[in-house]
């Protein structure tokens, strides 16, 4: 797998890298790709984490479940970032960028969970904020948007504080935790962040 390798130890460099940016107020955590080497820590955090997630979200909690998440996010167009802390390399939560779109649309869906462990003291505002810097920056992506089941009051409050705008409802939009749930749709566009202009992606259309 590509990230298991030298490849995969250049990639996690330089989201390292990219995470510090020389600033002085540099956030508490890093960004690091997901591997096979995070297997154990993954999932005794994950399984640690059941009362926290459900029925928001459904991170692997078995090897074989582990084991299809990398291999899913060894795919172009899907990316598993693991939100680290700084110092520590202690592993806060996971954030998901899924589906990416290219062409006329150029977007992709957001999804995150913390761990337990490390729940509550915004390393993961900190963490999916990087996450949008890269994905409008290195990905040179135009939009994400972020699907969130209306009693899900911490993921309102982090998108809210990120800048996201509520776009609409979907009833029985995700099949997660063993029934269709309904769904707020919160989105973000590289524009409302702010973010330094990119060049357009190779794939975009001229006009």
């Amino acid at each position: 797998m590509r990230d298991d390798g030298a490849e995969g130890s250049e990639r996690a460099a330089a989201f390292e890298a990219s995470s510090a940016d020389g600033r002085a107020d540099a956030p508490r955590v890093t960004l690091r790709p997901v591997t096979g080497h995070d297997r154990d820590e993954f999932l005794e955090l994950a399984r640690a984490s059941a009362g926290l997630h459900r029925p928001w979200m459904a991170p692997p909690t078995t090897t074989e479940e582990f084991q299809a998440l990398v291999a899913r996010y060894d795919e172009p167009g899907e990316e598993c970032l693991l939100v680290r802390v700084r110092g520590t390399g202690a592993i806060a939560g996971v954030v998901y960028v899924n589906s990416v779109i290219r062409g006329r649309f150029q977007s992709a869906s957001l999804a995150y969970a913390a761990f337990a462990p490390s729940a509550g003291r915004g390393y993961m505002s900190e963490g999916v904020g990087l996450v949008l810097r890269y994905a409008f920056e290195d990905l040179r992506l135009h939009r994400l948007e972020a699907q969130i089941q209306p009693g899900n009051e911490a993921s309102l409050r982090l998108v809210r504080r990120l800048g996201f705008r509520k776009e609409g409802y979907s009833p029985g939009l995700l099949f997660i935790d063993g029934a269709w749930r309904d769904h707020e749709r919160w989105a973000i566009t590289a524009e409302m962040t702010g973010t330094r202009p990119a060049p357009p992606h190779p794939t975009l259309p001229a006009r």
